[in-house]
């Protein structure tokens, strides 16, 4: 393949998965998540691009493990990007390290910034990372009878139910302190008094910034040429980003005291272990590997490329192994669990290419976005109403694939009761999340016994694990019925 072709095809996968790799650092690191330091937002959003063009070429070159019958990679275009899943896990785990004083509050009850709750996500994401390298030497026939679309598709359709509120709330104008609408202090406006255009949350002004983003996506699917369709996401958050730009909705100061460049550990943070999040975290992790061989799977798919046999088996095993370690490696890196990347299938599909030289050149793109930290200067000031109107689609498209993975089940009666039973208790969780909070009172000074506690409350108030737990579970204890439709 030419070099420049390479390039441009690359070029689009990039754009492509931007709008996703950035989503998950920029909750994370905000109001709603461990309330980071602007600078800290800066270095994750950068690092975030760095790793997973590094960790890309990983499944796209395809290692043999020497002496062995096992790969590391699938050697297609499997790129990966930071992952939407952890987010709801992780949104839960901070306001609960705030509520229990792991996180510090100012007098005024305002949260204060808590590193040491990001270093505690990913430390724990490290370690809970080997689940699925070892599920990854399961053959993949097996992995798929105990981890069937019977339990992954209602389990993805709540992680990004639950998304959507996020996305909402920052639509509105923030997922912070200002949520709450305060009459007096520093967050009686969105994002704080003294920013650029502050408003009260949910202030028409808000509503419609984020709507022109949602707006702008339709549009592009409607009129767009093939290549805008698939950027279409990208270019709604650009126009959102104009329209801000326009009406001084933006802050320069972020983005001129940003370093010029950027690189991973040039931050970081201190590593631990948080037990209340290692259950939801290893649910998190099969959530992972069953989305990597659907992924993998499409990517066969659209390559044209067998889809069964020994090759396509070796590929899952590849595929997974390197999900695996690239959650284990990510946290070192100081970013949270990666996934393997749908977006870059429709690319594939649109333009007959699936030559790796176009995914090398994907991550050449990603390298440089990363290292030039202004770019990433420039995505962290982006006002929380755009980012809102984006991430609100991409969440919905995330509970929409959760339906399409239930679509495939075949509706018998058993089915049917597992279903309800495990989505039941996932949307009652969802929509009534502090239903668990109090069942739990211990006081005492036995650490373990409390932490134990807050695990068991964290799963409970969590949809998506309730969900994949009890469909788990029933799945493997209840038999299957030979009935007519």
């Amino acid at each position: 393949m030419p070099v420049l072709l390479a390039l441009l095809l690359g070029f689009q996968h990039a754009l492509s998965m931007l709008a996703g790799i950035i989503t998950p650092p920029l909750i994370l690191a905000g109001q709603g998540g461990a309330n980071l330091a602007p600078g800290d937002a800066q270095y994750l959003v950068s690092t975030s691009l760095i790793v997973c063009g590094l960790l890309s070429m990983v499944q796209i070159t395809r290692f043999h493990i020497y002496k062995t019958p096992y790969y590391i990679g699938t050697g297609l275009i499997s790129v990966v990007g930071t992952s939407f899943t952890v987010i709801p896990i992780a949104t839960g785990a901070f306001a609960q390290m705030y509520a229990t004083g792991f996180c510090q509050l100012d007098a005024d009850g305002n949260k204060l910034p808590c590193p040491k709750a990001y270093g505690a996500l990913i430390g724990t994401g490290t370690v809970c990372a080997l689940l699925e390298i070892l599920l990854s030497f399961t053959k993949p026939s097996l992995l798929k009878r105990i981890f069937p679309p019977l339990v992954t598709g209602p389990t993805v359709a709540l992680i990004g139910i639950k998304l959507i509120e996020s996305g909402f709330k920052n639509w509105a104008g923030g997922s912070g302190s200002c949520y709450d609408r305060p009459e007096t202090g520093p967050f009686s406006l969105c994002p704080a008094v003294g920013a650029p255009h502050a408003l009260p949350w949910g202030s028409a002004e808000f509503i419609g910034l984020g709507f022109s983003v949602f707006l702008t996506i339709i549009l592009c699917e409607r009129f767009g040429s093939p290549i805008m369709k698939s950027c279409a996401v990208v270019v709604g958050l650009l126009v959102g980003c104009i329209i801000a730009g326009a009406t001084g909705y933006f802050s320069s100061s972020g983005i001129n005291s940003a370093p010029a460049v950027n690189f991973i550990w040039v931050k970081t943070f201190p590593l631990s272990i948080y037990g209340p999040i290692v259950l939801p975290l290893l649910a998190v992790y099969i959530v992972l590997m069953m989305e990597a061989i659907g992924d993998i799977t499409a990517t066969c798919d659209v390559s044209r490329l067998e889809v069964s046999g020994k090759l396509f088996d070796s590929r899952i095993q590849g595929g997974v192994l390197a999900d695996g370690l690239n959650g284990l490696l990510s946290g070192l890196l100081t970013i949270t669990p990666l996934s393997t990347f749908a977006q870059n299938n429709g690319v594939i599909a649109l333009t007959r290419c699936a030559n790796r030289k176009a995914g090398y050149a994907c991550c050449f793109f990603l390298l440089v976005m990363g290292i030039f930290s202004k770019f990433a200067a420039a995505l962290v000031a982006i006002p929380a109403a755009v980012l809102g109107g984006m991430t609100t689609f991409l969440f919905s498209a995330v509970a929409i694939s959760g339906i399409r993975i239930i679509s495939t089940v075949h509706f018998t009666r058993r089915n049917r009761f597992i279903l309800t039973a495990a989505m039941a208790l996932g949307f009652g969780a969802t929509l009534v999340p502090n239903w668990f909070a109090y069942v739990f009172t211990y006081t005492g000074p036995n650490n373990a016994k409390r932490g134990f506690f807050n695990a068991i409350t964290l799963v409970c108030e969590t949809g998506f694990a309730l969900t994949a737990f009890s469909a788990i579970f029933l799945n493997l204890v209840l038999q299957e019925e030979v009935e007519d439709e």
